[in-house]
């Protein structure tokens, strides 16, 4: 483990010098690669270099425990327990840090929210949702901003895209994607049954300017007036806009802005984060296998957690965890769940290959 981190060390002292060369600055793609890389390596170095720091300090105070001063001895013997403590915190938090990682853990985070199976109360809940994760996001001083939305007459969503900027967001909303599956009585009900409905979310790291390059003759721009609730009133203009990319075929649309450029610039950060995460599938079929796994049909048989609001209940079926908390979870309360499931992911990597 020491050489491998007194390896990391020299690259990590490489990136810093590199990052600083003018010729890399001047090269927009290999700089964002490079500092990227750097910032994946900083806080493995700074714990790294702690531990080197405190190896040293155990090694001087067990010099001095033989010396022949005693009050000395003393100090230095008083001393020790604290220091050797730290380096054993030290070194499992470095055997974390050096579990293979997901390159996109530090990347921003697009989170694609769809109603599935249950219609209008597939939408409701879907609102519900997005609530949660915006709560989700301020306990962890992220910020949310909205790409895109389609929203329906009674407070829900067919479908609501969302970009979440902050430190560790992709690691760990990055167990989100998956099929929700809801469970209760829906306010249009007369006779009291409960209805199970599902909503989509997938999760999807944020593309950079220069990793997905969009070629002006690959795309085309469609201006058009906005529909649907609330865009009678919120554009009077040709302002929502259709993106097509021609060689992928792949379509976004922006409505929710007043300014076509606001709402061509949102659909090109959804188009850049879809293009990115085809590119990999197509180069990992691993991927693409886990992606179409994520959000499957939006069927309810096919599903990651459930809420059961009868029994104040919220299970996720991968980890065999369940909370009898429900309204403090849709608060954005969800760590006790995402924790487990980094726990399990955690330990699948340390687990020896068959």
């Amino acid at each position: 483990m020491l050489d491998r981190l007194a390896e990391i060390e020299r690259r990590y002292e490489e990136l810093e010098r590199l990052v600083a060369d003018p010729t890399v600055i001047a090269n927009r793609r290999e700089f964002a690669k490079l500092a990227r890389e750097r910032s994946q390596l900083e806080e493995t170095v700074a714990r790294w270099r702690e531990r080197q720091r405190v190896a040293r300090e155990i090694e001087e105070h067990r010099e001095l425990v033989r010396e022949k001063d005693a009050e000395l001895r003393e100090l230095a013997r008083g001393e020790l327990p604290a220091l050797e403590a730290r380096l054993a915190e030290l070194d499992a938090t470095l055997k974390q840090l050096l579990l293979p990682k997901d390159p996109n853990d530090a990347r921003n985070t697009v989170l694609e929210i769809r109603a599935g199976t249950g219609g209008d109360e597939a939408s409701l809940f879907a609102a519900e949702l997005f609530r949660m994760y915006t709560r989700y996001a301020e306990r962890h001083g992220w910020r949310v901003e909205v790409l895109s939305s389609s929203p329906t007459g009674l407070g829900g969503f067919k479908e609501v895209i969302a970009l979440v900027v902050g430190k560790g967001a992709f690691s760990r909303l990055k167990f989100e994607g998956g099929v929700h599956r809801v469970q209760r009585v829906p306010v249009t009900e007369t006779q009291g049954r409960i209805h199970t409905s599902a909503v989509t979310v997938a999760v999807l790291p944020e593309a950079e300017d220069v990793e997905v390059e969009l070629a002006d003759k690959d795309l085309r721009i469609d201006v058009y007036r906005s529909s649907g609730p609330g865009g009678q009133s919120v554009n009077t203009t040709d302002s929502a806009v259709r993106v097509t990319h021609l060689p992928s075929g792949l379509v976004v649309t922006c409505q929710d802005e007043k300014s076509q450029h606001k709402n061509k610039a949102k659909a090109l950060k959804i188009l850049r984060a879809r293009l990115l995460e085809r590119a990999r599938s197509e180069q990992q079929s691993e991927i693409a296998a886990n992606r179409k796994a994520m959000v499957g049909s939006g069927d309810r048989s096919e599903k990651i957690r459930t809420y059961n609001f009868p029994q104040s209940r919220v299970t996720d079926h991968r980890v065999n965890v369940t909370l009898h908390t429900l309204d403090r979870v849709l608060d954005g309360e969800i760590d006790p769940i995402v924790d487990a499931l980094v726990t399990r992911q955690q330990a699948e990597a340390l687990a020896p290959a068959d």
